[in-house]
């Protein structure tokens, strides 16, 4: 998938590899088949299903312990937000304790809509973006 993004003065054109390796616990053991080069990781969030969010915590928090993907930005997307009862990502990063995170690691959270497709492109752009920084900061 290729992104283009204007930065400044100049177009950037980026190539982006991405995986969608799913959440269902059948599966999580295959994530680390993922993990070698990561730059970026994209945590969806299902906003309105507030049963799951402990088990949402406690996967993240094992995932962020990788080794080989601690220096990957992180994008926590806030999903669902057209629901009415949604958690705010406000308070979905209150749960996640995302305040306590390594702070060495660039996070951000988006509310979102797959539905609407509200906040996605904001968010992938922060993505990219946060990553270029980190990648090309020598050019």
């Amino acid at each position: 998938m290729g992104v283009i993004l204007s930065c400044s003065h100049y177009l950037q054109i980026y190539t982006l590899n991405i995986w969608d390796v799913g959440g269902q616990r059948t599966i999580r053991s295959y994530w680390r088949n993922y993990y070698e080069q990561t730059d970026g990781l994209v945590w969806v969030v299902d906003s309105s299903d507030l049963r799951r969010l402990e088990d949402c915590k406690m996967e993240l928090d094992n995932l962020l312990k990788e080794e080989r993907l601690s220096g990957a930005s992180l994008l926590i997307l806030a999903n669902k937000q057209d629901l009415k009862g949604a958690l705010t990502p406000e308070e979905i990063a209150k749960v996640l304790n995302l305040e306590n995170m390594d702070k060495t690691r660039h996070w951000k959270i988006m509310g979102c809509s797959a539905y609407t497709g509200e906040g996605l492109l904001e968010g992938f752009d922060w993505l990219v973006q946060d990553i270029a920084s980190r990648i090309y900061m020598l050019d």
